[in-house]
This record gives structure tokens, C-alpha cells and sequence, in this order.
């Protein structure tokens, strides 16, 4: 304690004291170069940065790093502040350490907008002077970093009254700066929180936590309260960076000003602090964030499992209806084109799009929604370009097309690059809904996964390509039924309804999507139209998984309408997806208490079907996401089943019987589900901060070469096996380059994987002749050289 209310002094001290890692023992007896307080404190890989600081008599400018070594503290010195500054305000964003306002000297009157910038990682940095800190002149700001960006909340500024005395008055103000266009206004605190322990805590993507702090409340009377001063607040603010809005969060144990936060092993420790004005604890406080799960229910949990067990039904009753690996993977041709184009629509919706895109849409804008599209674009380029090969042909995967245009080897590489891929593709659809099920449910993450995993893989072993593509029709209904209701409700629920949810968002520029700019960088226009095109050519054209359904009906005529199909649903399905973003946004301003810090932005909707749908339909659609997921995981499981078969096993050892290789095929589906089930369980553990985001670099990099493959064959007389293959090697590498090495934009990477491997291969089999084998009906030049009897009427 300092009694100076009561004629007591100050004391700064030099002293040092390091907690162990154990929490067990305090290390003493090491020292500062001299006694100091009111210093900027942030962490920095292995190191305490030290900026600024004072005491009675001076401030200091001097900038310290301490770093501990498990015995002794070493202490380097850094670039001095270009003024002297105590109880300013700091915080480190990504390499760059922020120092904001405070007092130049003991004697000010008046505190400062200074606003400073030191990148720590560059050696031989100094010092940014940059744009004031906005509002009054301001000391002890609350701070904090998220997303890139620096927050600057609350703080303390000085005035001169009539008489000369000096008064203080308690901001309510905070802002945003971010390095590439400055400072923001953002929505004010609901009451003062200077000097409250700094950083502020980021917790999960999109929170940040002010922990108590100075509200202002009996600063006229602390000479007359003294002892009986009641403490400073004790209330936790939650910021939320997406929505703009302040939550009350909780309580702290006892509220602690003018000292530091620290974040060590997923903790939150709060050394000592100012608990009343004069007075100071030796306390040491520590916290651990934890989510708030809603309780998902009784009847939840049946109609999950009713779900389950629907589908689980699916495979027993096509069970043993093929008597061939053609049959398990075709599913006899027997499918309407109806159902073959819904079945296109949900293996790519998938829980991707169900859960990620309304959480785009919800942190970001619409500028997404012109990549749903690009499939207007691409579909007549797939039905009269790319169908006719696939049905003409007479074959059961994609890749048979490119032993008969190339060579067995083009056949192998682009077989085993789609198994690969697959196999990516696997880990992150069933990893998405057993998040979304932990996240909202409680439920174990890793027992979440297993449970899906096998679960598909039963039926899709049991009931080959039928129980998948009739599973899928069940899951559209269900889940574009969901979000229609969801959506709904929220507009229900919002003040003001459909016009109040259209003014907001507008306000906030939620319905941005038309991004004018020739920075390939961005989500310009011609970035996510132009390389949705090509994204999108990637899974209708060289993907097994969905050229496979176009083998699914009877003739090429059923095929097309199957794609058409999936075309117009596409447009619908994204502006209801976009719309649910949206509506979710101004949902949760409204409702900001109700938001969950710990929860990722991915899982906003999961949390918003289990918190505000009524029991039993908020179950059906936790099921619906779960269906998703195992939709698409069981469309990979039975597409990369149909190429391990057929272009490794049928190829080399074109003599099997049918019964062999139908038996070899539920077994391979088995092992590639456990093996997807492997790594989902994987992926629990990488920190992935859009599952969007990363799957679609993941189409991008890994599928391009297909693509590339596919369109070199369909679109040139000249290619030949070896410039192919030299094509999608070189694409693979360039597009390996391009990710790291550049900050292109990931939409783009689709478009330059397929380009360069058309144009390399193209050109090296220019380079390198050799002799080239038939191509009767192999190209769009030659497609009318030969047609199998059975497709003849529908070519016509």
C-alpha cells in the first residue's frame, strides 16, 4: 500500500520479479537501470518490450527489451521514443509496436496525440511519427490488436479549470487504426474504462475484452472517501470488430488499473495494479477463456440421430443392387437427371458453403457472391465442350479420357492428383461440422469426427454411388429448407424486419461487391469473376466426384439437363446463403450480448440454429450440416473408390472379374473413410482462419493441373503425352511460387494453374514432336469422327 492520501509519497522502483513457469516461485533480486513506472509493457516473441516511463522527477524516452533464460534477465536496449512519454498506451501488431498519447512530463496539463510506430523484426528500424491519435489528447488509453489492425479505447484527458487546477475528463471514445487507410471511428464504450489493464485481450477471431478500468465515478470525492473508496469497475466490455458493438461480459474479481495484461499458454494473468486511488495489491490474478455452450437438448439429440440413422438406412437398402464395379459406380445409369443435378448442387454445397459462406458474408460483404456466377458462365462451356467426351467415350472416371488422348502415364498423374486432392478435400468437409457440433454442442470435437467419418463411410460402402447421390437430394431439401427458415427468424427478430436488416446492412456496406481495381491483389471484379470462371472449371470439367453423375443417367441429353440443373440452383442457393450472412450480422448488433467470444467466425451460424431455432428444427439442421459434410465426404470416398479401380487396378489387370473388382471397391471405400477420418482428426489441431479461404486455395493449387490436363486435350490437335505432363509439372511448380512468394490474390490461382499448364504444354509439345496416336473423337475438332451407337440419338 501507498498512503499518500494520507501524507504518504510515491515510490517508483527499480525492481524486477519473474514467475516461473510453474506458477510456483517468484525469481528476485534483479534490477532495471533505474527506478521507473507508467511504461508501455508488450510481449514480443521470447522478450517484455519496455517503452517510455517516469517518475517523480522525469519521463523517460528510452526503449528496453527484457528477455528471461531461465536464470539471469538480459536487457538490450532498442530505438529511444522521439519524446519522453509516461503512461502512455501500446500494443504490438503483427512485427510493429504501437505507442499512443500519454504525458511528455510529471508537470503536464494537457496530455498528447502522439501516435508512433517501431517495426520490431526490420534491425535498424527506428521510429514512425505518424497520424495523431484522433479525439481529445489523451493518457492511459485502453489498447489492443486484432486482425492486423491497432484499437485504441477509452483514456484520461487533461484540462485547466477557471482556477487553475487541473481536471480530468473519462473518454468514451475508440478507434480503429490500420496501417493501409489510418484511423476509424468506432462505436463508444457504453461508460469510461481509462487506465484499465492494457493490451486489451484478444479472444477468439474477433473479440477483444476490457477488463474493468477508471469509469471517472467519485473522482471529485477522493479525498473525502479515502479508505472507503469503492474500488475501481470490476465489469468485463466485450468488443466485437465485426459488428462495431459493446457487450457486458462478466465480472473480475477485483478491478486493477494502470498495469499490464499478459497472455501466456492460453492464460490471462494480471500482475498487481491500482485497486482504489492511493492504493496497490500484490495480488496476481489469473484467467482462462472459456465458451458459454447452449444446451443443445434432448430432442436435438434424437433428431440427430434419427438423421443418422435415416442415412445409415440409405446404404442398407441399395445394398448388393449392383452386380459390377460399373453399377456401384454408376449406379446402373439409372438416376433422373433431376436428382443427378441436385446431387452435382449438394456435393458442392457441402458444409463449406453452408457454414462458411454465411460467415463471409456475416465478417465481410458481398463481394464473394459474384464467384457463385461464374457458374452461368461455365455451364454451357462444360455441356457442349466437355459432355459429349465424357458420355461418348463409353468410360466410367474422367481419366480414361486421357490415356485414350494421351498416354497411360497422363491417365496415372491425373488419377493420383485427384485421389490426393480428394483426400485434402476429405479432412476439411468432415473437419468443418464436427466444429460446428463441439462449438455448439459441447461435444467432443475429435469423437465428432470418428462418428462422421464412419458413419459415411458405412453407407457409402454398403450402397455405392445410388445411396450417395439420393442422400444428397435429402440433404438439399434440408438444408436450403434451413436457411430459408433461418432466415426467417432472423428477420423476425430484427427491429424494423426486412427493411430495418436492408438499412443497416446498407449503411454498413454489407452489400459491397463490385470491387474497381486492377490490383491483382484484391477481390477486384475481374480477380473473383475472372477466377471463379476458372475455379469452377476445375470440379465441372476434371473431378471425378462430379463428372461422375454426368455418367449417371441414361443418355447425354439427361446428362445436360442434370447439369443445367445444378446451374439454376446455384444462384438462388448463393443468394440465400449471402442473405443469411448478412441477416446475421445486423442479428448479432442487435443482439450483441448474445455473441460467443470464444467461438470461431466460422461457426456463427451453428450458433445462431442452436441459440434462437426452436427445438427439434435447430436439431435438424445441426444433422443437415452434419449430411453436408458427409455428403461430400462420401462423393470423394466413392469417386476416388472409382479411380483406384478402374485407372490402377482394371488398367493392370484389365482380366478381373466384375465380382473382384466390386468386392476391391467397398473395401478401398472403407480404407480411403478411415484414412479421411485420419485426417480430420488432424486438422482439429491446425489453426485455420477461413476454412473457405483455405479450401478454395486448396482447389486452386491442387486441381489446376487437371483442368490444364483436360482442356489441352479437348481444345488442341498438337498436344501430346510428355508436353502434357510437362504442362501440369511446371503448373504445379508456378503455382507453388506464385502462393509463397507473391501476394496475388488465391482467386487468381486457379486461372493461372490451368493457363500455364495449357500454354507450357502446348508449346513443349511444339518443341519436342513426336508421334501423335489417333484423335477420332478425342478433340472438339474431331468429336464427330466416331460415335458409339448408343449415344448417337442424343448427339443429334
Amino acid at each position: 500500500r501507498d498512503p499518500f492520501l494520507q501524507g504518504g509519497k510515491k515510490v517508483w522502483t527499480d525492481s524486477i520479479y519473474v514467475l516461473t513457469s510453474s506458477l510456483s516461485e517468484w525469481k528476485t533480486g534483479f534490477t532495471l537501470t533505474h527506478p521507473t513506472g507508467y511504461t508501455v509493457a508488450a510481449q514480443w516473441e521470447d522478450e517484455v518490450i519496455c517503452a517510455g516511463g517516469g517518475d517523480a522527477q522525469k519521463h523517460f524516452e528510452e526503449v528496453i527489451a527484457l528477455r528471461w533464460d531461465g536464470e539471469s534477465i538480459s536487457q538490450r536496449s532498442l530505438p529511444a521514443l522521439p519524446q519522453p512519454r509516461a503512461f502512455a498506451s501500446g500494443a504490438i501488431v503483427e512485427t510493429t509496436l504501437y505507442v499512443a498519447g500519454g504525458l511528455e512530463t510529471p508537470d503536464d496539463t494537457v496530455a498528447s496525440r502522439n501516435f508512433w510506430a517501431l517495426n520490431l523484426a526490420v534491425p535498424g528500424a527506428q521510429w514512425q511519427i505518424l497520424e495523431p491519435v484522433p479525439g481529445a489528447p489523451r493518457h492511459s488509453a485502453v489498447t489492443g490488436a486484432s486482425d492486423g489492425a491497432f484499437y485504441l479505447f477509452s483514456g484520461t484527458a487533461l484540462e485547466l479549470d477557471t482556477a487553475g487546477a487541473t481536471s480530468y475528463e473519462f473518454l468514451t471514445d475508440a478507434y480503429r487504426y490500420h496501417p493501409s487507410h489510418g484511423w476509424e471511428r468506432l462505436h463508444d464504450l457504453p461508460y469510461p474504462a481509462a487506465a484499465a489493464p492494457s493490451p486489451a485481450i484478444a479472444v477468439g477471431p474477433s473479440h477483444l475484452l476490457v477488463l474493468g478500468g477508471n469509469t471517472g465515478a467519485d473522482v471529485d470525492r477522493v479525498q473525502e472517501l479515502g479508505d472507503l473508496h469503492p474500488g475501481f469497475s470490476r465489469n468485463v466490455l466485450a468488443y466485437h470488430i465485426i459488428t462495431d458493438t459493446w457487450a457486458h461480459l462478466g465480472t473480475l474479481p477485483m478491478g486493477q488499473v494502470t498495469v499490464p495484461t499478459v497472455q501466456q499458454g492460453g492464460h490471462i494473468f494480471i500482475p498487481s495494479g491500482e485497486i482504489r486511488p492511493g492504493v496497490r495489491t500484490a495480488a496476481v490474478w489469473q484467467a482462462s477463456p472459456s465458451g458459454a455452450v447452449p444446451p443443445f437438448g434432448t430432442i436435438n439429440y434424437v433428431v440427430v440421430a434419427a438423421y443418422f440413422l435415416v442415412l445409415a438406412g440409405m446404404g442398407l437398402y441399395f445394398w448388393n443392387r449392383g452386380k459390377s464395379d460399373t453399377d456401384y459406380f454408376l449406379a446402373r445409369r439409372r438416376i433422373p437427371w433431376w436428382a443427378a443435378g441436385i446431387s452435382i448442387f449438394g456435393t458442392q454445397l457441402s458444409a463449406i458453403t453452408f457454414m462458411a459462406i454465411p460467415a463471409k458474408a456475416y465478417a465481410t460483404d458481398w463481394v464473394y457472391f459474384l464467384g457463385q456466377i461464374a457458374i452461368l458462365l461455365v455451364a454451357p462451356i462444360v455441356v457442349y465442350l466437355y459432355l459429349p467426351f465424357f458420355r461418348r467415350l463409353q468410360i466410367t472416371t474422367a481419366y480414361e479420357y486421357l490415356e485414350q488422348r494421351f498416354s497411360v502415364a497422363v491417365r496415372l498423374f491425373g488419377s493420383l492428383a485427384f485421389v490426393l486432392l480428394q483426400l485434402g478435400r476429405m479432412g476439411v468437409v468432415i473437419f468443418l461440422p464436427a466444429l460446428a457440433l463441439s462449438a455448439v454442442t459441447g461435444f467432443n470435437l475429435y469423437l465428432a469426427i470418428l462418428l462422421m467419418g464412419l458413419l459415411s463411410t458405412f453407407y457409402t460402402a454398403l450402397g455405392g454411388m445410388e445411396a450417395v447421390i439420393w442422400s444428397d437430394v435429402m440433404q438439399v431439401i434440408v438444408l436450403l429448407g434451413g436457411a430459408l427458415l433461418s432466415l426467417i427468424i432472423i428477420v423476425l427478430n430484427i427491429e424494423g424486419g426486412a427493411s430495418g436488416l436492408i438499412e443497416i446492412a446498407t449503411s454498413e456496406n454489407k452489400f459491397h461487391m463490385l470491387t474497381w481495381s486492377w490490383d491483382a491483389t484484391t477481390t477486384a471484379v475481374w480477380v473473383v469473376l475472372g477466377g471463379s470462371i476458372f475455379s469452377n472449371l476445375i470440379p465441372y470439367t476434371a473431378d471425378q466426384t462430379v463428372v461422375q453423375r454426368y455418367l449417371t443417367t441414361k443418355t447425354e441429353k439427361l446428362a445436360a439437363r442434370s447439369v443445367w440443373t445444378n446451374a439454376a440452383l446455384t444462384i438462388p442457393g448463393g443468394l440465400l446463403f449471402f442473405s443469411l450472412g448478412t441477416a446475421l450480422f445486423v442479428f448479432y448488433q442487435q443482439h450483441a450480448g448474445a455473441l460467443e467470444p470464444s467461438l470461431s467466425t466460422d461457426a456463427i451460424f451453428p450458433l445462431f440454429i442452436v441459440q434462437q431455432l426452436p427445438q427439434g428444427i435447430s436439431g435438424l439442421l445441426i444433422a443437415g450440416i452434419f449430411a453436408a459434410a458427409m455428403s461430400s465426404l462420401d462423393s470423394s470416398l466413392n469417386s476416388a473408390a472409382a479411380a483406384l479401380v478402374c485407372d490402377f487396378y482394371k488398367r493392370f489387370k484389365p482380366h478381373s472379374t466384375a465380382s473382384i473388382r466390386l468386392r476391391l471397391a467397398k473395401w478401398l471405400t472403407v480404407g480411403l473413410g478411415v484414412l479421411a477420418t485420419a485426417i480430420g482428426l488432424l486438422m482439429a489441431t491446425i489453426e485455420i482462419a477461413s476454412l473457405f479461404d483455405f479450401f478454395l486455395e486448396l482447389l486452386g493449387l491442387l486441381g489446376s493441373s487437371l483442368a490444364g490436363l483436360f482442356a489441352l486435350g479437348i481444345f488442341t490437335r498438337r498436344a501430346h503425352s510428355t508436353g502434357a505432363l510437362i504442362g501440369a509439372c511446371t503448373s504445379a511448380i508456378v503455382l507453388y511460387l506464385v502462393s509463397v512468394f507473391t501476394a496475388i490474390h488465391f482467386f487468381l490461382y486457379a486461372s493461372i494453374g490451368i493457363l500455364t499448364c495449357f500454354v507450357v504444354g502446348y508449346i513443349m509439345s511444339h518443341l519436342l514432336p513426336i508421334h501423335r496416336p489417333q484423335l477420332n473423337a478425342l478433340t472438339i475438332y474431331t468429336l464427330g469422327d466416331r460415335l458409339p451407337n448408343n449415344e448417337q440419338h442424343d448427339a443429334d
